[in-house]
């Protein structure tokens, strides 16, 4: 019989990686709802579109800076942010 052990620490980062990836299809998906190229969007947030790619992928956004400037390039409200924020919390460590 064998048995699978998962450290606290390994579960942490698994539980970060899948709620970050949900943050990247928010973003994906508000970009795709306004019609935006990732590069278009970049441009308007003020990123690289290496970095928006990342983001999509599921890089959570490390600073509040990011987060607000990605949220304007989308025209998510102050509300839709906060909302996506609460949902996915879990992305951004402790």
């Amino acid at each position: 019989m064998s048995m699978i052990v998962c450290s606290q620490n390994y579960f942490g980062r698994v539980n970060r990686r899948v709620w970050g990836r949900i943050v990247g299809l928010f973003i994906r998906k508000g970009r795709e709802k306004k019609g935006y190229s990732v590069e278009q969007v970049a441009v308007l947030a003020g990123l690289e579109p290496s970095a928006w790619a990342a983001f999509e992928a599921g890089r959570v956004p490390e600073t509040v800076v990011q987060l607000r400037s990605m949220a304007g390039a989308l025209e998510f409200s102050d509300v839709q942010l906060a909302t996506m924020v609460q949902l996915c919390r879990d992305a951004w460590p402790a």
